[in-house]
């Protein structure tokens, strides 16, 4: 991604009070000092220069360094290596009713046995608590709910949970979350604002995808996928595995398991997953489809990101040969110092 598109992504997570254009890649104190950041909070995975030496160095001689857990997640070079290879292998079971009865029943052992296709497990919804909070990382944020054909259930109560606001309606599968998704929703975030509305986003399960765009598609799995839209600073709620078709039957579940009416479905430049997708919403005159206001990346899409990964194949394979010899260095950096924190606590 070009650093235009990398500030988009970070000026629309939820957690992201000020983005730095052309911030040094060695973190420097003066910019710290200049933008008023007491520390630099990193995961507990050591990054370094081209040289081999630790990014972090100087902050951490002068206690200006925190360190946190690094939030386990999909890396680039898996996503790259699903795009090359075709697979759907990372794809998971739809949520039905008999999954989301016997959620909190799952244990480790049980998700293990379904190989690892099963959405609802302990770990996976205390993650989407996690990303669900407001912009404290403490608070209530977004409510994300799950879609079964019995109905719409809530998973995490969030602030839109009580509301009584009506609701811009927004779906898709969003593959590799990318700005053109992030203006888009901004762009309804505005428009729901003027109208006194919560934005709530429904994302399809892969089957849906997979069976409307074929191949390894999608690319992100539903977790991974949802993951990227919950973050978002432009939302109020996330629905799980929503269906294909926002159709009369699926606007009457949402209302009876949110207690939220729908005022306005959005749909944006991209295809529909099938065409007849939003008939009811323009029949009844729901429908509001944005096509303007959404800079320059009205036009990407998974599968232009898709064709720009390929074409610098050759690239991203040479970069991946120097990371993994700069993993090695950053390997045994970590190494020094887990036995440095080890003596000083001897």
């Amino acid at each position: 991604m070009t650093l235009a598109e990398r500030m988009v992504a970070v000026e629309g997570c939820r957690w992201c009070t000020t983005a730095v254009a052309n911030a040094p890649y060695v973190t420097d104190p003066l910019v710290m000092d200049e933008y008023g950041c007491k520390y630099v909070v990193h995961g507990d995975d050591i990054t370094t220069d081209k040289d081999g030496k630790d990014c972090y160095a100087e902050v951490k001689a002068k206690g200006r360094f925190i360190v946190v857990k690094r939030t386990p997640n999909i890396s680039t070079t898996d996503l790259v290596g699903r795009m090359l290879v075709h697979t759907t292998e990372h794809h998971l079971a739809r949520v039905d009713g008999q999954q989301w009865a016997q959620w909190q029943r799952v244990s480790a052992a049980d998700a293990a046995q379904a190989g690892g296709k099963t959405l609802l497990t302990p770990e996976n919804v205390e993650r989407y608590r996690r990303y669900a909070t407001a912009a404290d990382a403490r608070s209530a944020g977004a409510a994300v709910w799950v879609y079964t054909e019995a109905g719409v259930h809530e998973l995490v109560k969030g602030q839109a949970s009580a509301g009584t606001k009506p609701v811009y309606y927004v779906d898709g599968g969003f593959d590799l979350f990318n700005p053109g998704h992030i203006t888009f929703l901004k762009r309804v975030r505005e428009l729901a604002d003027a109208d006194g509305s919560l934005v709530v986003v429904g994302v399809a399960d892969d089957a849906a995808v997979n069976s409307a765009r074929g191949g390894s598609y999608p690319v992100m799995n539903l977790l991974e996928r949802s993951l990227c839209v919950l973050q978002s600073k432009y939302i109020d709620g996330l629905v799980l595995g929503a269906p294909r078709a926002v159709d009369t039957p699926f606007l009457t579940l949402f209302k009876r398991g949110t207690g939220l009416s729908v005022h306005r479905v959005v749909h944006g430049p991209t295809t529909p997953l099938q065409a007849d997708d939003y008939d009811d919403a323009r029949a009844t005159g729901l429908l509001l489809e944005v096509t303007t206001g959404l800079d320059l990346y009205a036009s990407m899409t998974v599968e232009s990101i898709v064709e720009r990964v390929v074409a610098n194949r050759a690239a991203f394979e040479e970069r991946q040969r120097r990371k993994g010899v700069k993993a090695e260095t950053e390997k045994s950096l970590e190494s020094q110092e887990e036995a440095v924190r080890a003596g000083a606590a001897a």
